[in-house]
């Protein structure tokens, strides 16, 4: 089973920030991934891989944003939603930088193209959806745990959705 996972808003609060040439820092309480060890023990029963739908792999890029989490979690990660062959290195007029099209996507479309690329049937997501400024289609709500930015996997509500659906597509 695939769980695409978000950094932000889910093993730790939302108010992330990395400003240039400085480290990631959070300002608000608590640590940075403070809630992986929740989604460790969750996860443990379960042959879990994880896909990285967080914005952390653009940031920082995909080998250090692995290396920020915590060895168990590092262990199952496989890829990410997002990598630098999605950037078009074409020249435009009036733009700064390349054109990266993955910046017009919505959560839900950087992880259903993923799904559909991959030919995936078992998969589930964990993200806040930038606190609720992203949409997820209703017909995926079985798929996507949805947490507040400010609590994460916090919240043992979400911890106890979080294993029922895994025990769900487990099944499946």
């Amino acid at each position: 089973m695939i769980l695409f996972l978000d950094l932000d808003g889910v093993l730790h609060p939302d108010a992330v920030f990395k400003p240039a040439r400085e480290p990631i820092e959070l300002r608000a309480e608590g640590s940075l991934m403070m809630h992986a060890g929740i989604l460790e023990e969750i996860i443990k029963p379960y042959d879990v891989k994880i896909v990285l739908s967080t914005s952390w792999v653009r940031s920082l890029g995909y080998l250090k944003t692995v290396k920020k989490m915590p060895p168990t979690l590092a262990e199952r990660v496989i890829g990410a939603t997002w990598h630098t062959n999605m950037v078009d290195k074409t020249p435009r007029p009036y733009s700064h930088g390349h054109y990266d099209p993955f910046n017009f996507l919505s959560r839900f479309e950087q992880i259903h193209g993923h799904v559909v690329r991959n030919n995936l049937e078992r998969w589930l997501a964990i993200d806040d959806l930038h606190s609720g400024l992203d949409v997820w289609p209703a017909e995926f709500e079985q798929r996507l745990v949805k947490t507040d930015g400010n609590i994460g996997l916090g919240c043992e509500e979400k911890q106890r959705e979080l294993k029922q659906k895994l025990e769900t597509f487990k099944k499946a």
